[in-house]
């Protein structure tokens, strides 16, 4: 299977990794069912694209569009942590 390259933030790289989308959306509150499922449809929507690469960005606004379509508490919860543990405007940069 190819692996896929997450391009951070910060220009570093890793590779794609699921669980880190079911982590994350848990701490956003959904539920276990709902995480995984988020993850799944991401990572489909990558492999469908036939992309070697996606940026950190593009991964989270697949992943807030799917959090809010679930509930749109778990969709603000993750702004506001992005915002007050990350200090970053994730809503700000994803309009860019």
């Amino acid at each position: 299977m190819t692996t896929i390259q997450v391009i951070k933030r910060d220009g570093g790289r890793e590779e794609f990794a699921p669980e880190k989308i079911v982590v994350s959306c848990l701490k956003a509150g959904a539920t276990l069912d709902a995480a995984r499922k988020i993850a799944k449809i991401v990572e489909a929507r990558i492999l469908e694209s036939g992309a070697k690469e996606v940026t950190a960005r593009d991964l989270t606004r697949m992943v807030l569009e799917l959090l809010r379509k679930e509930n749109e508490e778990w969709y603000r919860n993750w702004l506001v942590f992005d915002r007050a543990v990350k200090r970053r405007k994730t809503e700000e940069e994803l309009q860019r």
